[in-house]
């Protein structure tokens, strides 16, 4: 007799979304797959005609996940699993966070939609600022960073010149 148990049921797991997750991890694995690429090339190399071109792919791609496909993954998932919509009101733990208009002290109503709305919001501005440092480590690759060493006489002693 053979018993199988299915342990992986989006109905046991409402919060875990595979299409969302999988968006997520593999937009940041690509983003930071330009770190060791960036090590690799030297700065002043020439660039040629397809080399140009498939880096734009790469980078128009990663982008395209990042910016569109994230973030609407995020919002299908809320929506449809979560039913995070403007009906569904926040209360919060011991209705601390119930509004006035139903009745508790909270001075406004906030709905689930307005955190999903805030994900949405965060998960761009991960992926602007996760842009803004890799093209900042693109463009100083190979800068070697000043020597503070000083000149030393066949003594040892420091050359300094006075001036």
């Amino acid at each position: 007799m053979l018993i199988a148990y299915d342990w992986w049921r989006p109905s046991k797991f409402p919060f875990l979304n595979e299409a969302f997750l999988f968006a997520f991890v593999l937009s940041n694995v690509l983003a930071f797959m330009v770190i060791p690429y960036a090590k690799r090339r030297p700065k002043g190399t020439a660039v040629s005609w397809g080399e140009a071109m498939l880096g734009a792919v790469y980078v128009f791609g990663t982008m395209f996940l990042a910016f569109g496909v994230v973030p609407h993954q995020w919002i299908a998932h809320s929506d449809a699993d979560l039913q995070w919509t403007k009906s569904y009101i926040i209360y919060g733990p011991f209705d601390l966070l119930k509004p006035k208009a139903l009745g508790g002290h909270f001075p406004f109503t906030a709905s689930y939609e307005a955190i999903r709305d805030t994900v949405v919001v965060l998960l761009h501005v991960w992926y602007f600022g996760l842009i803004i440092f890799l093209w900042g480590l693109w463009q100083k690759r190979g800068d070697a960073k000043p020597s503070t060493e000083v000149a030393t006489s066949t003594y040892g002693r420091p050359l300094v010149r006075k001036g």
